[in-house]
């Protein structure tokens, strides 16, 4: 029988953002961890009985709730203030200087509860020439290198989406950041700030790709490299259906099962694969190839062979095929503490591989909304015992201390 999820336990005060803070905050609470998103109050809707917020763009608000709190008003800050001693961790999404500039910096939250961990996450470093100034995925890639390794020979650099900088460079890198301060703290005892910011983040996933620059196998420019496109037998290649195969027959072994797959064993491929100046025909070949037959046709030659040739999948077939690797599942496996499942009802086949509990609805290909204030005065009696009207009340649609309880602080 599975045990609990392995970060039960964890208290968290997420300030609304988008992206990168929100991914932390759903590693987090994919995990187990309790998940409190401060968002601003909405007047006649957030906390009023019988009125409903509008939810925000925020779309990776699984597993959480929600406060909306006013916090221009001084009775606002001082509820974070006194919320701050129940917490654990902290995710700060802004730029450097908002929190300050209310009362809620790192300085003034950490002495309030020493054992808090306070995660900021930034675009550009903080100590950099771009620290002050505005920025999305695209530029922290610009900055960090990374953007410039991606893109075909003769092509401008493209960036991948938003994954990157902002979930991998930027989310993610949070989220490990936090985990090291929690075993840390179970030596010292101590809490501490974690700083994180996109431009380091992506540079850091691209250390091998940049180290790669001073040897052969990345010295001859972006896209004519063997891993990022130049390589014929490293690339994607349409089908007669409009669709697209994947190659990556890198080990001469791989190599042979693939063009024997094609019917092009025997014509001298596998002996001068290396010589790059065959590369650009044996690409028209692959090309020509590759849309001769369909790509179920192609699947149907290659599936259960080491040729590292596979379909590339579009999520919309994912989610509505069977048989696929489309059903979302936590991101690793924990045997003994499942983190949470995503797909509704895959628990009950294998908590440990899809995850435990009830799974979510659309499955993780939908986005599921929260509104400020929804679940999370409940949260405030499961973390600290507090009710409306003692401790805090609503003001203007937003979460205030009690005029007694700030006189305390």
């Amino acid at each position: 029988m599975a045990g609990p999820p392995p970060l039960r336990g964890i208290k968290v005060l997420e300030f609304a953002g988008l992206a990168p803070g929100p991914f932390a905050g759903m590693l987090l609470a994919d995990a187990g961890a309790s998940i409190l998103r401060i968002d601003r109050a909405q007047p006649g809707g957030s906390h009023q009985f019988g009125s409903a917020a509008l939810p925000t763009e925020d779309m990776l608000a699984r597993h959480k709730a929600s406060i909306a709190v006013d916090l221009k008003a001084p009775r606002g800050v001082a509820l974070i203030k006194r919320l701050v001693a129940a917490a654990d961790v902290l995710i700060d999404p802004f730029r450097p200087g908002v929190l300050e500039k209310l009362g809620l910096g790192p300085d003034v939250l950490c002495a309030v509860n020493p054992r808090l961990i306070y995660g900021r996450m930034t675009g550009f470093r903080r100590d950099g020439r771009y620290a002050a100034m505005a920025g999305h995925d695209i530029n922290y890639l610009a900055v960090s290198g990374a953007l410039g390794l991606l893109g075909r020979d003769g092509e401008k650099p493209h960036p991948p989406w938003n994954i990157l900088a902002d979930f991998a460079g930027g989310g993610a890198v949070l989220f490990q950041g936090v985990l090291l301060a929690v075993v840390a703290r179970q030596a010292s005892g101590r809490g501490q700030v974690v700083e994180a910011n996109m431009v380091d983040g992506s540079s850091y996933l691209a250390s091998f790709p940049r180290m790669a620059l001073k040897t052969s196998l990345g010295d001859r420019g972006r896209g004519n490299n063997l891993l990022d496109g130049g390589c014929p037998w490293y690339d994607t290649y349409e089908t007669a259906d409009g669709k697209y195969m994947a190659i990556g027959a890198l080990e001469p072994q791989f190599f042979a099962v693939l063009v024997k797959g094609l019917g092009l064993a025997g014509q001298g491929w596998e002996e001068n694969r290396g010589d790059t100046a065959r590369w650009p025909a044996f690409r028209r070949l692959l090309e020509t190839t590759f849309r001769g037959k369909t790509r179920a046709e192609w699947e149907a030659e290659f599936d259960g062979t080491d040729a590292c040739c596979t379909p590339v999948l579009e999520y919309a077939e994912l989610e509505r095929q069977t048989g696929r690797e489309g059903d979302q599942r936590p991101a690793v496996t924990l045997r003994e503490t499942p983190c949470l499942a995503v797909k509704r009802g895959a628990a009950l086949v294998d908590a440990a591989q899809y995850g435990q509990g009830g799974g979510v609805e659309g499955d993780g290909y939908e986005g599921l909304p929260l509104a400020p204030g929804a679940g999370g005065e409940g949260v405030l009696r499961d973390w600290a015992g507090w009710q409306s009207g003692r401790e805090y009340e609503v003001k203007a649609g937003g979460l205030v201390l009690k005029d007694g309880e700030a006189s305390k602080l």
